[in-house]
């Protein structure tokens, strides 16, 4: 299906379209179902009126001011760590090619760790993840240039610095007193608690400027896929795009992490789920995005309600079926 509008032309696959409609209901059952659960239920009819402002003030305190907060970070979170990692995995052509192995999400984490053992606020903790997060992705792309970027030095530069970033994590960890490791370490394991409007706002205005820049470039890196001498001789200008679409990525996974900490796994899983899905034969933006945000607020809501009244942070079960994925992963393609 290919829609025209004047000289511009969208092919539109119809599975990939019904996959994102589902995708899309999936999101809205789980977010109504995160609404009205918890430890005061909610009904649903009063979650959808408390919604559009016109419930009971109790129900439209509870859904309003202290659950919608937090399902709609969770959702915006998700989005952008689906959409990073599918930017990423499509560059180096590799399914490990995620924030989480390539080091930004170590990066981001570090630039946190500083913050909160320097006594920060919220805030300061934010912009350190992402000052971390985008200083990583600089050294590291500065690292792998060699009259271009491949995307297997990208991966490899990527785990080595991810590595080292670990490392030094572990040792501002150890030097940090009692209480800022405590803290330090809370915040690394990712968690939705807690956050606010102030949270979803800087997440949403990062995925309405960098969602429709991934759109513009994901032709162009569908061509790259093939290879740069191909691309290049289809007209494509090979390291722009590679750079526009590694700024976008980046900016996308520092973004997330500054708002609940780095839960890792998803920008892993989030593209390969959406790619099967779809059938599609490389990675779709708008599929993995939406994927990403229905595995997160979905792990959210399980963290929550699993060993009710204890709360686990989504970190911890984001780990638990990440790492079960990335088994399968391996697994499959051990060749």
């Amino acid at each position: 299906m290919t829609i025209r509008v004047g000289s511009w032309s969208v092919r539109l696959a119809p599975r990939a379209l019904l996959v994102g409609a589902a995708l899309i209901v999936l999101a809205c059952a789980v977010t109504v179902a995160a609404l009205a659960t918890g430890e005061y239920t909610v009904p649903v009819p009063d979650v959808v009126t408390a919604v559009f402002g016109q419930g009971t003030p109790v129900a439209e305190m509870i859904v309003g001011k202290l659950r919608a907060p937090r399902v709609v970070t969770g959702l915006l979170v998700g989005a952008a760590f689906g959409l990073s990692g599918a930017i990423f995995q499509s560059l180096t052509r590799n399914p490990l090619g995620s924030p989480d192995f390539i080091g930004f999400t170590a990066g981001a984490s570090t630039g946190g760790i500083i913050a909160v053992v320097a006594g920060g606020s919220a805030m300061t903790i934010a912009g350190g993840a992402l000052a971390g997060c985008v200083v990583t992705a600089v050294l590291v792309y500065a690292l792998a240039y060699r009259g271009g970027v491949q995307g297997y030095r990208l991966v490899l530069v990527g785990i080595g610095a991810n590595a080292l970033l670990l490392a030094v994590n572990s040792y501002l960890l150890t030097r940090a007193n009692i209480n800022d490791a405590a803290s330090a370490g809370a915040w690394l394991t990712g968690s939705l608690s807690g956050r606010g409007w102030d949270h979803a706002r800087p997440v949403a205005l990062a995925l309405a400027v960098l969602l429709p820049v991934s759109a513009y470039v994901s032709r162009p890196m569908r061509m790259i896929e093939m290879g740069d001498d191909a691309a290049r001789a289809m007209g494509i200008r090979v390291e722009a795009v590679r750079a526009v679409a590694i700024a976008a990525g980046v900016l996308l996974s520092g973004v997330a992490t500054a708002a609940a900490g780095p839960v890792i796994f998803v920008a892993l899983a989030a593209p390969q789920l959406a790619r099967r899905l779809t059938r599609s034969p490389g990675v779709t933006m708008g599929a993995s995005a939406l994927t990403g945000a229905v595995l997160l607020t979905a792990a959210d809501l399980a963290a929550q309600r699993l060993l009710a009244p204890t709360q686990l942070p989504v970190g911890v079960l984001t780990a638990a079926i990440g790492g079960t994925y990335l088994a399968l992963l391996l697994r499959k393609d051990r060749h």
